[in-house]
């Protein structure tokens, strides 16, 4: 019951955000880089005011650094933020323009500094590669009967966002509210994420942090999974596997990458 409630409620959203249309996004055109980045910049006020902010220093200070070095590495110049959120979920993204967040639940799951810059670089690179603004882009050129078919049919299999998500986006409003619903609750296609994953290496790598170590990251997410993440072909995310050999088989160029690194880190700190 919770659930259907909490479905209901983003359906109900979505249909008064789309019905209004966004306050500054022309609807049935692509935007802009500068316009999404201003409505990503917006909804990102929206969930840091309504978001427990993490006082752990050392977490933190760790989260601050990394995401400084990925940025600097990526060569986007972006207005950049990070901030880390009082949160169990096992989380980590950033929105178009530069935004990002981690969720404290991430952190004993990493173990390493080299492992956050590889979970920071993968998020860094759905933004400077614009998934985030083609998924959105998309979803302003959809119907909002289509929207709302696709939210009942994914309520009758699963969640369609996250709980802590889930009471984020239902206190947003106006433009924040349509560009945070999108990008919280439409998934990046599965060539999104391979690419992502792909140019994370070699950022985490270019920022000096060894590549490697985005490898065996994989191992400890399945671990803290438990096994319950869902088949590969009903995701649109590759499966921990996949994404392991993959980031093993692109190790070459990115240890390539390491090499010219203008400082190394290694694995970086533990994380405790």
């Amino acid at each position: 019951m919770k659930t259907q409630l909490r479905l209901f409620t983003l359906i109900l959203t979505l249909v008064s955000v789309l019905s209004s249309g966004c306050a500054s996004l022309p609807i049935g055109k692509e935007p802009s880089d500068a316009e999404i980045n201003a409505e990503a910049a917006k909804a990102y006020a929206e969930v840091k005011a309504k978001s427990k902010l993490s006082t752990n220093a050392e977490w933190n200070a760790m989260v601050q650094r990394v995401a400084n070095r990925i940025a600097a590495s990526s060569g986007e110049k972006f207005n950049w933020e990070t901030i880390l959120i009082e949160s169990p979920e096992v989380n980590a993204w950033c929105m178009p323009g530069g935004k990002m967040a981690v969720y404290t639940g991430i952190m004993p799951v990493l173990k390493t500094e080299a492992a956050l810059a590889a979970v920071m670089g993968h998020e860094v690179a759905h933004a400077t590669r614009r998934h985030g603004k083609q998924r959105y882009a998309r979803a302003i050129k959809e119907s909002l009967a289509g929207l709302v078919i696709g939210a009942g049919a994914i309520a009758a299999g699963q969640l369609l966002c996250k709980d802590a998500t889930c009471k984020t986006l239902t206190g947003l409003g106006g433009a924040a509210a349509g560009l945070a619903v999108t990008f919280f609750s439409r998934k990046f296609s599965r060539d999104d994420e391979t690419d992502a994953d792909k140019f994370g290496q070699i950022y985490m790598a270019k920022a000096g942090y060894d590549p490697s170590e985005a490898g065996r990251l994989w191992d400890r997410m399945a671990a803290a999974s438990g096994g319950q993440a869902p088949p590969e072909f009903l995701s649109t995310h590759p499966s921990n596997t996949t994404r392991k050999s993959a980031l093993n088989s692109w190790l070459p160029e990115a240890q390539a990458a390491y090499q010219q690194a203008p400082a190394k880190y290694g694995l970086g700190a533990p994380i405790k």
